[in-house]
């Protein structure tokens, strides 16, 4: 598979991953709403168009999907539900009557039970078996897209690899990361989870390549915190009823990604903690 389609390639992690992929020797196709990035052929494409979506495809191998309304703060609600499955629908219902050898695709951390105000975590790190548990009509979206991903995967025998992206940082956001360290309430939504945009995009590449069968979800997610405070305190402000997981580190994650590290071959490589915070 050489020849990629990267929708939402002029996002945070879009743009980190049409980087990766190029510096791979993939030849990548952006399709996106937003004008061309520098360097990348660009179809600006409404994914929602069913027509619009066959043609954007036509001559792919695969596709990446990150292209969705990212959180219910921005369009109404239902809006924002009906864009997200309906493109989603679109994308994946293209890539089986093409003939896709794969689809790799953002689906959320969100599906966990985001921002854990309801339904409480028991141990940390949480895995994907923690699901699901929408609060939004934005995470119910991805849920919907992992049932779609699923069946089509039954249907046709092409892999499809769902990336549970957790908050997706780029370098310049780390400078944010010291305003929150004295209350670990600010962070507690998503459990003080991120993910470097350069290791969302090489989560991408590897869920290309992985030996996956059927449809396969993954949380993916830096290896630390991102926060100074050691775990057991944190659990102890925010989730005093949650235990640690016997083996966790201090500053370890609390969005497991074992699985991604198995199955994928996932390593983080980036950290707030070693970067220049301006």
């Amino acid at each position: 598979m050489k020849k990629i389609v990267v929708t939402g390639g002029s996002g945070k992690a879009g743009r980190s991953t049409v980087k990766v992929l190029q510096d791979a020797g993939y030849d990548v196709r952006n399709v996106d709403r937003v004008p061309s990035l520098a360097g990348v052929p660009t179809w600006q494409v409404d994914l929602t168009d069913y027509g619009q979506t066959l043609d954007a495809f036509t001559g792919a191998e695969a596709v990446v999907h990150l292209a969705a309304i990212p959180n219910d703060g921005i369009h109404p609600p239902e809006r924002t539900f009906r864009e997200n499955t309906l493109s989603t629908f679109n994308v994946f219902h293209a890539a089986v009557t093409l003939g896709l050898k794969r689809v790799v695709w953002a689906s959320s951390e969100t599906t966990l039970g985001l921002p854990f105000k309801k339904v409480l975590p028991k141990v940390a790190p949480i895995a994907e078996d923690h699901y699901p548990y929408p609060e939004s009509s934005y995470s119910l979206s991805k849920i919907v897209g992992e049932a779609i991903a699923e069946q089509m995967a039954r249907w046709s025998g092409i892999p499809f690899v769902g990336l549970r992206f957790s908050n997706v940082m780029e370098p310049a956001d780390y400078a944010h990361f010291p305003s929150w360290q004295d209350d670990p309430a600010k962070r507690r939504w998503n459990l003080w989870g991120y993910i470097d945009a350069r290791d969302a995009g090489h989560s991408c590449k590897l869920g290309l390549e992985a030996p996956i069968k059927g449809s396969e979800n993954f949380i993916i997610a830096a290896a630390d915190t991102c926060m100074l405070m050691p775990n057991t305190q944190l659990l102890a402000a925010e989730f005093p009823g949650c235990l640690l997981a016997p083996g966790t580190g201090e500053n370890d994650s609390l969005l497991s990604i074992a699985k991604a590290c198995r199955l994928l071959g996932f390593e983080p490589q980036y950290s707030w903690r070693t970067a220049e915070l301006g």
